[in-house]
């Protein structure tokens, strides 16, 4: 890669002691390459993405609560008439709490909507950085990308433990179907544990390649044309950067749904039993009345 390839390539070029101490990370863990100015870039760009978005964050926090009023009870906020910074983080905060309302409940989405909250708005950000001419997707980069799902995979076991426990664990050998056929858990334990390890990589690397291509493309036309033809191109990376948003969360929200859902499930039948036996004992108090009504009456 060239030198001062975008923005953050050139600001960081202008730091000769980080150059030289750049050396000092070793080599990449893929090419087996020395570790160059270059690799600080998506470091920096997702650096400036995280300071942007908690800008962003202080400077809508006020209007939210004035809007609310000095009276805690009041909870209900009128929206806005025009396209503001409150409504775009109303709207789309709302629309993935809702996604996940409807994917889990209300009580489990409150629970784990921050984590999923906070990735969708970084990587948001940092997908249309990418279509800012002279900058670079910090998302088209596998460091970034695999950081991001490895602090998915992390959690969403996490979750998985903290409401099951060693249910958990014993999910993954599958339903118990006697001693003879042990292996066949065992194989499914395997099989069910690969597929657990493999979902960082099918997350970051999804994401990484669908980015790195389109900001490539986008590049591209640009170097072509500088005047409107790009347009159709960037209004087409735009729609990339949100659908790669909506698989990323929406894929983080299903192994959340699918890590904590085993202690539901136990909620659920526990409560199916109880009620199932509350109908018992009113129908066998309803047929003792019923035996017991001819003796009276006789």
């Amino acid at each position: 890669m060239p030198e001062h390839t975008s923005f953050f390539s050139y600001l960081l070029a202008q730091f000769p002691a980080l150059r030289q101490n750049m050396a000092a990370f070793g080599q990449t863990f893929l090419g087996h390459q020395p570790v160059t100015i270059h690799g600080a870039e998506p470091l920096a760009a997702s650096l400036a993405v995280m300071l942007l978005i908690v800008a962003l964050v202080l400077l809508v926090r006020p209007a939210l609560v004035g809007a609310k009023g000095n009276d805690p009870a009041n909870h209900a906020v009128l929206p806005e008439t025009s396209l503001t910074l409150r409504t775009f983080f109303e709207v789309w905060i709302g629309y993935w709490y809702g996604i996940m309302k409807d994917m889990m409940g209300p009580k489990r989405a409150k629970r784990y909507f921050p984590l999923v909250g906070s990735l969708s708005i970084f990587i948001l950000f940092s997908n249309v950085l990418g279509l800012i001419p002279g900058f670079s997707p910090p998302t088209s980069n596998w460091n970034v990308t695999l950081g991001c799902a490895a602090v998915v995979f992390v959690m969403f076991n996490y979750y998985g433990f903290q409401e099951g426990g060693l249910s958990y664990v014993k999910h993954l050998f599958g339903p118990w179907l006697g001693w003879p056929y042990v292996p066949v858990n065992l194989l499914l334990f395997v099989v069910e544990t690969f597929s657990l390890f493999i979902r960082p990589m099918t997350l970051s690397i999804r994401l990484m390649l669908n980015m790195a291509v389109d900001h490539l493309l986008v590049t591209i036309m640009l170097g072509m044309v500088a005047l409107f033809l790009p347009i159709p191109v960037l209004v087409l990376g735009t729609l990339v950067c949100i659908v790669q948003v909506m698989v990323f969360c929406i894929l983080t929200s299903i192994y959340i749904t699918l890590a904590t859902e085993h202690e539901e499930h136990g909620e659920h039948a526990a409560d199916g039993h109880d009620g199932h036996d509350g109908h018992g004992h009113d129908d066998h108090a309803h047929g003792e009345g019923a035996i017991m009504a001819p003796g009276g009456a006789a």
